[in-house]
């Protein structure tokens, strides 16, 4: 079913879904080479906790974390670890914030100490191709304009590897809502969009080719070539002239500057 939310609805999603862009901000404060990555997870369990909310991740379905943490060729589900940050690496975190009945959900990719200059470009570009998605998310539209924008920019420009195993979705009273959106498709496919429905928007796009696995632990998917993956993912509500994302990564890009200027061996994007 595909629920469309009224403006006081989406104020409530908007409320969570900037408690998880606050989440990250402390979690980019945090990065350095050196920090464990099942550190990060404590303490952004207990930030959402402390700001009256329930991490969305913690159980579902038996997922044992708050944040989902994939470092290097893991693309989303990485489970928190004892591994310590490298210079070099990338590290994606994904994070839910429950509070209100109503869920949020974003995810940002970053960078640490001395990064490829290939691997800095998959991160841009993946970024921007968020931006890409969100602004087809508009009345009329159909999920696959969406879709085509992500694609488009990612594989058809510039040649990453698109996961189809694993797509966007409706986001609301629950953590995933129909309906699913891939990223990748054509334009004018798929379900219409109307005003007022609430979507995660969440390209995850490969530095190699597009073919993924799932790990023995049924959660880890890692890419087939081992090359990195980057993911970034808005929750976005449908407009009347182009989406609105209710989370923000602006105030992540500021703890990333700052901490950049502490930190000479941390990649701000």
């Amino acid at each position: 079913m595909i629920y469309i939310r009224s403006k006081e609805e989406i104020e409530i999603i908007r409320k969570s879904a900037l408690m998880v862009s606050a989440t990250l901000t402390e979690v980019a404060k945090l990065l350095k080479p050196g920090i464990t990555t099942l550190s990060i997870d404590k303490m952004a369990e207990t930030f959402i906790r402390d700001n009256g909310g329930v991490p969305s991740f913690k159980g579902y379905n038996g997922f044992p974390f708050s944040l989902c943490i994939s470092v290097n060729e893991v693309v989303v589900h990485g489970f928190p670890s004892s591994y310590e940050l490298k210079d070099g690496d990338i590290i994606s975190v994904d994070c839910g914030f429950y509070k209100n009945g109503y869920h949020g959900d974003s995810a940002y990719t970053f960078g640490i100490g001395n990064l490829k200059p290939e691997v800095i470009k998959l991160l841009q570009v993946t970024k921007e191709s968020v931006y890409r998605g969100v602004a087809q998310a508009k009345d009329n539209n159909r999920v696959g304009d969406i879709s085509f924008a992500v694609e488009n920019y990612t594989f058809k420009e510039n040649g990453y590897g698109v996961v189809r195993e694993l797509v966007g979705h409706g986001v609301g009273r629950n953590l995933h809502e129909d309906p699913q959106v891939p990223n990748y498709g054509k334009r004018g496919d798929g379900k219409r969009l109307k005003t007022g429905m609430v979507l995660a928007i969440e390209p995850m796009i490969n530095l190699g080719k597009k073919e993924v696995y799932t790990l023995k632990d049924g959660w880890t998917v890692v890419t087939n070539d081992k090359k990195p993956s980057a993911h970034f993912e808005h929750t976005t509500a449908v407009g009347k002239d182009a989406g609105e994302p209710l989370s923000s990564f602006k105030v992540i890009e500021i703890a990333e500057k700052a901490n950049s200027e502490l930190n000479s061996s941390y990649y701000t994007l």
